[in-house]
């Protein structure tokens, strides 16, 4: 490196902004490892701590899109939209959304990530697919792209290779829920992608990186902006994350339960969320109607091309698409454990931080990057917020490893659901909608 890291470190650490050769040689170093792991950590603590102006985090976003290989998309017809989520607890609408906006004529090509913490990633959640390949490099994936009308993959070694190691660093560091870090590391990838249209599902509440909807906003404020500036139409959506989005914690269930949606059946939030998402991605791809969008991707969802869709692309990325018919085919846990309510009334709380940290526990997340994740292991909800249950009802389902796992979890997912004599108030799933 140019510049020494402990003068960048304290330069930032007493407040003071980095010039854009001082950025770009921190993203050199990240990248070809002259900026060690301790000196790695201290500058992103710095700048979680500090922050970054508007014009640093651009640059930042940039020189790690730059780090790497920049699809080109050009040879695929159509506007090519893509969408995002800051991560939440039960949030696979990733796996749902990506076939139903594509069997609707929009190409969709989705660079994804790992879990971070006690939220799921789609990768993870793909891997629970015996066979599914993500680890496409840019050439298949453009080629998975033309052929299914969207690929997901992991960032490749060869797409912001700066953010790989940058995006493991945050998981161990504590500087995940830094604006300009979450700006950087997600308009990276996706700009490298080649997009030309990107939706973002920014999480609020107890269980997402952003726990009010000031930092919420603030935050897709930032990738709104960053994303427009680079030439890319981005829209934001603000949901809720003060509750688990459908039912299904861990990664086969999560399939699974993403499967449902596109067969009609899925729970009403994740229908919900999938469908306004999904309208977003068509305005941006030139629809010009609301309503006329959601019909399409009802419609798609009715006449089962968004399932056919799914199982065109599990196929063209080797998975085996047996468990699109039968569920059985993902496997299962070796131990099942009902929860049963301690007392009659309403659910008047679900605590989606403290199932997610649980399912984690499990096995379902990592705590270190290298940690192996357990596809089979999480929870299942039974009731969702506002229903009303009997003494002894079953709330949930535990599925773990082992007995003493499984009854640990009991405890702690009994303890995340509380009971009351009243239903609480409804609250909307869709909290804000920020565009360009």
């Amino acid at each position: 490196m140019r510049h020494h890291p402990a003068r960048l470190n304290q330069h930032k650490r007493d407040g003071g902004a980095w010039s854009d050769e001082e950025i770009d040689d921190i993203v050199r170093g990240v990248v070809d490892g002259s900026l060690g792991d301790g000196q790695l950590g201290a500058l992103l603590m710095a700048v979680c701590c500090r922050g970054m102006s508007a014009r640093e985090t651009a640059r930042l976003t940039l020189a790690m899109r730059d780090s790497g290989r920049v699809l080109e998309l050009g040879g695929i017809p159509g506007r090519k939209v893509d969408k995002h989520s800051t991560g939440g607890v039960g949030d696979k609408v990733s796996l749902c959304l990506a076939p139903l906006v594509a069997a609707c004529g929009v190409p969709v090509p989705m660079i994804s990530g790992r879990g971070l913490g006690h939220t799921g990633g789609t990768i993870d959640k793909l891997a629970a697919i015996p066979g599914y390949r993500t680890d496409l490099e840019p050439d298949d994936f453009v080629a998975v792209l033309r052929d299914c009308g969207f690929a997901m993959a992991g960032a490749s070694a060869a797409i912001a290779p700066a953010d790989r190691r940058m995006y493991a660093m945050r998981d161990v560091s504590g500087t995940v829920e830094s604006i300009p870090l979450i700006t950087a590391s997600i308009l990276s990838k996706k700009l490298a992608e080649g997009i030309d249209g990107l939706v973002m599902d920014v999480k609020c509440g107890r269980a997402a990186f952003m726990k009010e909807l000031e930092q919420a906003r603030a935050l897709a404020q930032s990738l709104v902006s960053v994303g427009t500036a680079a030439g890319v139409r981005v829209t934001a959506l603000l949901t809720d994350m003060d509750r688990p989005l459908g039912r299904a914690i861990g990664n086969h269930l999560e399939v699974l339960e993403a499967v449902q949606v596109l067969k009609g059946q899925g729970p009403a939030d994740l229908n919900e969320l999938t469908l306004a998402l999904g309208v977003e991605m068509l305005l941006l791809a030139g629809e010009t109607d609301a309503a006329r969008a959601r019909a399409r991707l009802t419609r798609a969802i009715a006449d089962g091309s968004a399932l056919e869709c799914l199982r065109r692309n599990v196929v063209r990325q080797d998975g085996d698409p047996r468990f699109l018919d039968e569920p059985k085919a993902l496997g299962s846990a070796p131990v099942h454990l009902g929860v049963a309510s301690p007392s009659e009334g309403h659910v008047v709380d679900v605590d989606p931080l403290a199932l997610g940290l649980c399912a984690m526990d499990l096995g379902a997340g990592r705590l270190q990057p290298s940690d192996r994740v357990d596809p089979l292991v999480g929870i299942l909800m039974l009731v969702e917020r506002g229903a009303r249950v009997t003494r002894g009802q079953p709330l949930a389902m535990v599925f773990a490893r082992t007995q003493a796992a499984a009854m640990a979890a009991l405890e702690r997912v009994l303890a995340a659901i509380r009971i009351g004599s009243e239903a609480p108030p409804e609250r909307p799933l869709v909290l804000a909608r920020i565009g360009a």
